[in-house]
């Protein structure tokens, strides 16, 4: 089943702007999928509409099955949204704010009692219960921001930027619990900027640019597409590059970083051997080998880069 099915959805704003052009795509239920783009690509827009903040222009998007625009309070309880913004009264308690979810939900009242309890405990918050929500950190706002999309037990959760601003600490906790949501059967869709973030917890992503879907598929189908790897060798402090090494070394079309740096673009089935042995003919020792970035990282800017949309 479908937890997300969108058919060629657009907006057109007043004004004129198209902020999404006949996009498609679907989220197959308990799947953990990513909506990447650059700022202004379509990803807030897609998701507003999905949560019904925003009005289509035209298209359909149905919700495990529940067209938005036939059954939208059945579409939208199984539904919970993290968004980029916080938007809950920083006067009232974590605690209560999550009661008062629930209630909106129809959760009983000891039982909304209950799931906050539980909720608080896993996200590290159950001490932060009684204090005023304007007293807790970023990452803690983060948190109950997560919690209260959690509170009513939704089928799919949305989660916009949703480690935007906290410590690294704070984000490998969260990512825990989200992944082991998504273990218990939560469907889950991330949107976020850290893409390191999105190739470790997301089997399946689409990227989204000028409001047209780029690519859609599995995180290994489409990694599997890269071409070229970008590296930064860092040589040995006893070692520097003299002129005739460098002549040697042209074919290669190495970068000159300094500090014993250089970078070099490779075919991926080639890989770095080649440029390994001629560095060993000429006395160069490399004492460390980094990729410049995440494949996932290249990936996205060789898809976003190339379009001219």
């Amino acid at each position: 089943m479908q937890a997300l099915s969108i058919n060629n959805l657009t907006k057109v704003y007043p004004g004129g702007f198209k902020a999404l052009d006949s996009i498609s795509f679907a989220v197959k239920q308990g799947d953990f999928f990513a909506l990447l783009g650059p700022n202004g690509a379509g990803k807030s827009t897609t998701i507003n509409i999905i949560t019904t903040l925003v009005k289509k222009t035209q298209g359909e998007v149905s919700l495990f099955g529940h067209d938005i625009d036939k059954a939208l309070n059945v579409a939208k309880s199984h539904v919970g949204v993290v968004p980029q913004e916080f938007n809950f009264s920083i006067f009232e308690k974590p605690f209560d704010i999550l009661v008062q979810q629930a209630g909106y939900y129809g959760v009983p009242a000891r039982e909304a009692k209950q799931r906050a309890e539980q909720l608080l405990k896993q996200l590290e918050l159950w001490d932060k219960r009684d204090v005023q929500s304007k007293a807790l950190s970023g990452g803690m706002k983060r948190r109950l921001m997560i919690a209260r999309a959690m509170v009513h037990h939704p089928k799919l959760l949305i989660l916009d930027e949703p480690t935007a601003g906290v410590d690294i600490e704070i984000r490998h906790s969260m990512w825990e619990f989200l992944t082991e949501l998504n273990r218990s059967g939560t469907t889950i869709i991330l949107t976020t900027h850290y893409l390191e973030e999105a190739q470790k917890l997301c089997r399946n992503i689409a990227i989204i640019n000028h409001g047209k879907i780029l690519k859609n598929g599995s995180m290994n189908s489409l990694l599997g597409e890269l071409e070229n790897e970008y590296y930064i060798l860092t040589l040995n402090s006893t070692c520097s590059l003299s002129s005739a090494q460098c002549e040697q070394l042209q074919s290669f079309n190495l970068d000159d970083l300094g500090d014993n740096r250089i970078g070099v673009c490779v075919n991926k089935r080639e890989g770095l051997n080649p440029l390994f042995a001629k560095l060993t003919e000429l006395g160069l020792i490399v004492s460390a080998v980094n990729p410049r970035n995440n494949p996932l990282e290249q990936l996205f800017l060789d898809i976003v880069q190339g379009d001219k949309s």
